[in-house]
């Protein structure tokens, strides 16, 4: 059984830094590719950012690239998602994903998902 489990969000200021982990379970995790969505209240899921299975391949959100940054380590089955120069408008619930299918460049569309974190909170005061 497939399992994703968030840490790291928190409240915190505008301008500020916060670092996601995510560890997974019950898979060959460094077959998969892994990524990162968040949903704010009253809006869809949305694509945050992307790492291939090695972790040579990264992609971003126009709305968080330069800001962000999606990094693995295999030996420990974990995604990070460090995020600095926070804005009020990064507020929502941050989810780890990890692709359908091995290998690959990591999930864009959430069609494109196996399995979900439950998510952890982020809001950002301005």
């Amino acid at each position: 059984q497939v399992q994703l489990v968030e840490s790291g969000g928190g409240l915190v200021q505008a301008g500020g830094s916060l670092r996601l982990s995510c560890v997974a379970s019950g898979l060959s995790f460094s077959s998969y590719a892994m990524g990162w969505f968040r949903q704010a209240p009253g809006k869809e899921r949305e694509f945050v950012a992307a790492s291939s299975w090695s972790g040579g391949i990264t992609r971003y959100a126009d709305s968080v690239k330069g800001r962000f940054t999606i990094s693995r380590d295999n030996a420990k089955n974990m995604v990070y998602l460090q995020m600095n120069s926070l804005k009020p408008e990064d507020t929502a619930v941050y989810y780890c994903a990890v692709q359908r299918v091995p290998w690959g460049l990591g999930p864009y569309y959430s069609r494109d998902v196996g399995y979900w974190g439950q998510g952890t909170q982020v809001t950002v005061s301005s």
